[in-house]
C-alpha cells in the first residue's frame, strides 16, 4: 500500500487485479458424481471467477474429463448443483468454449484451416452454413488472434499438431466465451507449441476476463499462469493455490501413501504415486524431466 500525505491509503498503480475478487462465473455446490458403483468425487464446492485460471489435475479415471462434461451439460450430477453465470448449466451454451485434446486431422481431409475456424462461427446452425459478411470478418479476426494467418488457406490435414491446435483455440473463441474449458490441449505437442497454445489461452483470459478450467497431465507448462489447482484422486479432492495443493503432505493425505513433491529448476516433480494409480502428470512426464 502507498500513503498520500494527509490523505487515505491507496493501492499501488501497478497492482495486478486478483481474479478471486471478480464475479463468479462457475459454481459447484456439494456436487457428487460417480461412474457405476465408483465415486469420482463427492461434496465438491468450487467457485471459478472471471479471469481465473484453474488447473485440474489427478490420475486417469479420477473424473477430470467428466467434470468438463458436467459443465458442458453433457452429464448430470448425482447430487448437488452446478451453475454457469448464475443459472443452471445447459447443453450447447455458446458462452462456454471448449478446446479438446490434440488429435491430428488426416491429410486427405477436404478442409482448409479457415474452414475449421469457421465451424466455431456458424457450425452450430441448422442446415448448410452460408457465411455472411460478418461471419467471414469474424473468421478473419479469429485467424489473426491465434496467429494462423500464414497457413489460413492451407489444407488442415497438412498442418502440424500445434498449428491444428491453434485453429481449435480460434474455433473455441468464436462464441466470445466467458468460460473456456480445455481438455488436455497440450497433449502430444512439442515444447514450442505447448508454449504457443498456452500463451493464447492465457492472453484470452487476461485481455477478455474469460475464466479457464484447464485439465492437464502436466502442470509445468502452465504453472506460471495457474491461480488455483483442483486435484482429484480416489474419490476425494483438494483445492487451493499451487503452493497450497502441490505439497508432499497434501498429496500424501490425498493418496493415503507417502508422496514427495519436489520443486526443481522451476518445475514440479511428483514421486511416489501408487502403482495402482494410472497417473497423468507424475510418472511419464517426470521421468522425462529427470533425463
Amino acid at each position: 500500500m502507498t500513503t498520500n500525505p494527509g490523505g487515505p491509503e491507496t493501492e499501488p498503480l501497478d497492482r495486478v487485479p486478483d481474479p478471486s475478487e471478480g464475479p463468479v462465473v462457475l459454481s459447484l455446490r456439494n456436487a457428487d458424481l460417480g461412474f457405476g458403483d465408483r465415486t469420482l468425487w463427492s461434496g465438491l464446492d468450487l467457485d471459478v471467477h472471471a479471469g481465473e485460471f484453474v488447473a485440474v489435475l489427478g490420475p486417469n479415471g479420477s473424473g477430470k474429463t467428466s467434470l468438463l462434461k458436467t459443465i458442458l451439460g453433457q452429464q448430470r450430477l448425482d447430487a448437488g448443483t452446478i451453475e454457469f453465470d448464475g443459472h443452471p448449466v445447459r447443453r450447447g451454451d455458446r458462452r462456454i468454449g471448449y478446446i479438446p485434446q490434440q488429435k491430428l486431422i488426416s491429410p486427405g481431409t477436404p478442409m482448409r484451416a479457415r474452414d475449421l475456424v469457421a465451424l466455431g462461427v456458424n457450425g452450430h446452425r441448422w442446415g448448410l452454413p452460408i457465411p455472411s459478411r460478418s461471419d467471414r470478418d469474424q473468421v478473419e479476426r479469429l485467424i489473426d488472434a491465434v496467429g494462423a494467418r500464414r497457413y489460413a488457406n492451407a489444407a488442415v490435414g497438412s498442418l502440424s499438431g500445434g498449428e491444428q491446435q491453434r485453429l481449435r483455440v480460434g474455433q473455441a473463441l468464436a462464441g466470445d466465451p466467458a468460460l473456456l474449458l480445455c481438455d488436455e490441449p497440450l497433449l502430444s505437442l512439442d515444447l514450442q507449441h505447448q508454449r504457443g497454445v498456452s500463451e493464447l489461452i492465457d492472453r484470452r483470459r487476461r485481455d477478455h476476463g474469460s475464466a479457464v478450467v484447464f485439465v492437464t497431465h502436466d502442470v509445468n507448462p502452465v504453472l506460471g499462469m495457474v491461480d488455483k489447482v483442483l486435484y482429484l484422486a480416489g474419490g476425494r479432492f483438494r483445492e487451493g493455490t499451487p503452493e497450497e495443493v502441490l505439497r508432499s503432505d497434501v498429496l500424501t493425505d490425498l493418496y493415503g501413501t507417502p508422496v514427495d513433491v519436489i520443486r526443481t529448476h522451476g518445475r514440479i516433480v511428483v514421486v511416489g504415486i501408487p502403482d495402482a494409480e494410472t497417473h497423468d502428470h507424475a510418472h511419464d512426464d517426470h521421468r522425462e524431466a529427470a533425463r
